[in-house]
């Protein structure tokens, strides 16, 4: 344990929470709506291939992230075509969708492996980037993890505070009393979805332009099913996703440097801590169903 610097293990975790934080924020506002996507790997890995792709071809890391998010949307359009207006069943859809993704990104990323791709440089904070230890650990990283932290900012303060999150929120809870009202519930629901795909999208290009950066098959690893979790781990609070995702990116990183670092350990049993690890939470999560949203994975017509 004395071979980990603990500045660069806590910048690290911040780093390893990124996309999984941005795919569980988006899924928290998908959730909040009443909609269950279970196809949030599906578009990670899409947004990942599509940032990847249209990054090494352009040489602009914000175009490849442009894409990744409209990646995303796109195969998150299909979600709301099948569940929202033709009334398919949510779950069958969200798997259907990540074996679409995980197909789709395939055969995209023929020709991309062992391809680098343009480097996404770190934001220059100035004298706060120099500053011992809080310098390296919260001052030193790029420009997509300050917006994720924003984005549990504004999700938090919509949620709370606007008329739009009301509106979602209304919609989430009983969405026949909201269409009751005049709310357009298929219409706020596809445009959280929209969202959604768009921020698994992001989170996906994360992994393949900043973290690993390559372009490998399957290289999301379960991070859109963990980014699910977390949303039922955070009891549906923005807050609490943040919290989440750091505590699976703490747990990811700290095996790593626990490898790194000779531990007598098999590498097999560290490698599936941080799986067992978010189990054993949502396990202890699961006893409390009240703060789920009532209406989440009901089918709405407004003909009922």
């Amino acid at each position: 344990m004395g071979a980990i610097d603990p500045s660069l293990l806590l910048a690290a975790i911040i780093v390893a929470a990124t996309p999984i934080l941005l795919a569980a924020l988006g899924e928290l506002v998908v959730e909040r709506a009443g909609v269950l996507n279970l196809g949030v790997e599906g578009m990670m890995i899409t947004g990942a291939i599509c940032g990847f792709a249209v990054a090494v071809n352009s040489g602009s890391p914000a175009l490849g992230f442009v894409a990744a998010a409209a990646g995303g949307a796109v195969l998150a359009l299909l979600f709301a075509a099948l569940t929202q207006m033709a009334l398919a069943n949510q779950v069958a859809s969200g798997l259907a969708l990540t074996l679409f993704g995980l197909g789709l990104s395939s055969l995209l990323g023929q020709g991309y492996q062992g391809i680098k791709p343009p480097s996404v440089p770190r934001l220059d904070l100035g004298p706060l980037s120099d500053l011992p230890f809080l310098g390296r650990v919260l001052f030193s990283h790029d420009l997509m993890v300050y917006l994720a932290l924003a984005l549990v900012a504004v999700v938090w303060a919509m949620l709370k505070y606007t008329h739009a999150g009301l509106i979602l929120r209304a919609v989430g809870e009983n969405h026949d009393a909201a269409h009751a009202l005049g709310y357009r519930v298929v219409r706020v629901r596809v445009l959280a979805i929209l969202f959604g795909g768009a921020c698994a999208g992001l989170g996906g290009a994360y992994i393949s332009l900043i973290r690993v950066p390559q372009w490998t098959e399957g290289m999301t690893s379960g991070a859109g099913w963990i980014a699910l979790a977390l949303v039922v781990f955070a009891s549906w609070k923005a807050g609490r996703v943040l919290l989440g995702a750091w505590l699976f990116g703490g747990v990811t990183v700290l095996q790593l440097n626990l490898q790194a670092a000779g531990l007598a350990i098999p590498v097999e049993y560290l490698s599936m801590s941080p799986y067992l690890i978010t189990i054993l939470v949502l396990v202890i999560m699961a006893r409390d169903k009240s703060r789920a949203p009532a209406s989440l994975g009901r089918v709405f017509h407004a003909s009922q």
